[in-house]
């Protein structure tokens, strides 16, 4: 019997699908409606429509599913930290953070500066 259950729980876990294999759910409907109610109350003329937000955001979320897996796992964490923190969630600031994060990523490295340092030129004696 306990052969069997091991075989099954061995069968079993390469199916398990690691967490960041997937791009996280947000709720972006209460994001989206929040954001079209502090836009009315502070009476902003170029306010969103509840409408153009949502679209923004499933725009975003079918474009992510290739960049999220590309990025590591610490820019996933991060970049989904960012993007619910306040407790307004967002697919476009998720999309936005992982691009951002690959692009400085891309940059070549920066070389040293020496910039106009007093002991630079200074021989000590």
């Amino acid at each position: 019997m306990k052969i069997a259950l091991l075989s099954l729980a061995m069968l079993g876990s390469p199916l398990t699908v690691p967490v960041n294999d997937r791009v996280p759910h947000l709720n972006v409907e209460a994001t989206c409606k929040a954001t079209v109610a502090a836009d009315k109350a502070m009476g902003l003329a170029l306010s969103q429509s509840y409408d153009d937000c949502m679209r923004d955001e499933n725009n975003a979320q079918q474009q992510l599913p290739p960049v999220w897996l590309a990025a590591s796992a610490a820019v996933q964490k991060q970049c989904e930290g960012e993007a619910v923190a306040g407790g307004s969630e967002s697919y476009v600031d998720l999309l936005t953070c992982i691009q951002m994060a690959g692009y400085a990523q891309s940059l070549a490295p920066a070389t040293p500066l020496r910039g106009a340092s007093k002991n630079r030129n200074s021989k000590k004696p």
